[in-house]
């Protein structure tokens, strides 16, 4: 054991922290007394906001499971590795990184390329994983690996049958990332669903991750064919140049997304008023008023500069505490390896007496397929801030 590395503990705000490690946790480590969590998400790149997001809803929840007497007297504590949002060796060497720091028990990844690129791993080597945010259906082909999230097919036909529910639109068009297995999940799954509604899509505009900067080809297609609504089955960065150059086109239809969308609010050097009246569907409001809902957030807001909690901290943040009920429930101790732990949860978390309500969803269950079963919220961006969506919002889109 004299060769293992430590982790480096939280001794500095969170943004510094990203800024200074890769890889960080709370003093967690092989020989540690306590049951390791482990998590690789981005701290770095175009989709740090998700994994700092995760990282910081990871470490509330830690200390509040050990504030009210963790599991069953025995402490968590964390380790998280930055793979920058990588579906290759970098995603692979921090799964191998928190390995080495003492994981017992992965929440994560943070991103779909990310958790495709480890689940062979997790498997082969009998980890329980629960992404709170990875989508994509083969995300869970494996036995040991469930979501928090909702899987891409459901955001896509949800998605779809929202728009044709409360008829936001009479003709469609589709942006998507094509070589991105988020976006074109959703959008594969959102465009049977809209033919099987009804619904007309006048456009399918793809783009790749090597020319996702100019949308101009895009957005006249779009317009051109008169679509009255954009679907975006894409992630925030992206968003944020599409809204900016359909403005510079004079284009105003009414935009549409799924959770990728959440945390444009919150990107630097973005006019953030070009987000008014945009629509997603996602599990989490923060403005909900909910008691849980807004314990929480003042929580993360006090710990974090002010920041608002996003989508992928309150799934986060439920992972943990899932875990932690299951953990409870199992009589999980830290002298237990991984694989015996993996073969306690995986049967415990698709009992069909489980169920665990929190910040994402009540009475969520879990089948033996992975995925989870719980409700989407629909929030509208709304005065700058995300809102539910309410019968008026939705009477005032329609009448533009």
């Amino acid at each position: 054991m004299k060769n293992v590395k430590r982790i480096l503990a939280l001794t500095v705000s969170a943004a510094l922290a990203v800024s200074c490690f890769a890889g960080c946790g709370n003093g967690a480590k092989k020989n540690s007394d306590t049951i390791v969590i482990g998590c690789s998400g981005p701290l770095t790149g175009d989709a740090a906001q998700y994994g700092v997001a995760v990282k910081n809803a990871i470490e509330l929840a830690v200390k509040d499971v050990n504030d009210a007497g963790g599991i069953n007297g025995t402490k968590l504590s964390y380790v998280f590795e930055d793979d920058e949002a990588d579906s290759g060796d970098k995603a692979v060497n921090a799964y191998n990184a928190l390995k080495d720091n003492g994981m017992q028990v992965m929440v994560g990844t943070v991103t779909t390329g990310s958790c495709l690129a480890v689940i062979e791993k997790t498997k082969q080597d009998n980890i329980f994983q629960l992404t709170p945010s990875a989508s994509a259906q083969d995300v869970i082909k494996n036995d040991n690996c469930f979501q928090v999230c909702f899987t891409d097919p459901n955001q896509g036909k949800g998605s779809a049958d929202y728009i044709a529910e409360n008829k936001l639109a009479t003709k469609i068009a589709v942006i998507y990332d094509s070589s991105d297995a988020y976006s074109s999940g959703i959008f594969n799954t959102f465009k049977s669903e809209a033919e099987a509604k009804g619904l007309d899509i006048v456009a399918e505009q793809s783009f790749t991750k090597d020319s996702k900067t100019d949308f101009s080809a895009q957005i006249s297609a779009a317009k051109n064919a008169g679509a009255d609504l954009v679907f975006l089955p894409i992630y925030h960065q992206q968003a944020s140049l599409i809204l900016t150059q359909c403005k510079s086109a004079n284009y105003n239809p009414t935009f549409f997304g799924c959770d990728g969308l959440d945390g444009l609010l919150s990107i630097k050097n973005f006019d953030t008023s070009l987000c008014e009246g945009v629509m997603l569907l996602t599990p989490f409001a923060a403005d909900a008023q909910d008691q849980a809902i807004q314990d929480f957030v003042k929580k993360y807001k006090d710990a974090y500069n002010g920041e608002t909690p996003n989508q992928f901290a309150a799934d986060a943040y439920d992972g943990v505490m899932v875990l932690a009920e299951l953990m409870k429930k199992e009589g999980i101790t830290a002298d237990m390896s991984a694989s015996d732990i993996c073969d306690k949860l995986k049967k415990a978390i698709s009992d069909k007496d489980f169920s665990y309500d929190g910040l994402t969803g009540t009475g969520m269950k879990w089948g033996e397929d992975g995925a989870v079963s719980k409700d989407p919220k629909a929030v509208i961006i709304k005065n700058g801030a995300y809102s539910a969506l309410t019968a008026d919002d939705i009477a005032a889109s329609t009448a533009q």
